[in-house]
């Protein structure tokens, strides 16, 4: 079983774990991976454990965003590009959001070069 415990997901958590697990059994995947794999997509979509309320979930524009970015950044580093240099994977919205989140000076003037140079 996935590590922790699991009384802090709601029902449609669980069902979504549950399903997503099922998903993977039948691929052929162990049991143990199936059941790490569905619950890290349930945390990676939803935040975790019962998260309810007011600007506590992503928008579907962000989710559909940050599952674009990780899977480039996974294929990335399936083709052995260091993840230093998986900014460049990113787009200028994404580098903006980052600079911003590190309070970056002149960011918003910046081209995305010059984005990924303040970064890193």
């Amino acid at each position: 079983m996935a590590r922790g415990s699991k009384e802090k997901y709601t029902d449609k958590q669980k069902r979504k774990a549950e399903h997503i697990e099922e998903g993977y059994k039948e691929k052929g995947v162990s049991d143990k991976r199936a059941e790490a794999i569905a619950w890290a997509t349930v945390n990676k979509q939803s935040g975790g454990g019962e998260r309810k309320g007011s600007g506590t979930q992503k928008s579907a524009e962000e989710k559909q965003q940050a599952r674009k970015t990780s899977a480039k950044r996974a294929a990335a580093s399936r083709k052995g590009v260091p993840r230093s240099e998986s900014l460049e994977l990113e787009t200028k919205e994404v580098l903006l959001k980052k600079a911003r989140a590190r309070n970056i000076h002149g960011r918003s003037t910046m081209n995305k070069e010059q984005l990924i140079k303040a970064l890193r």
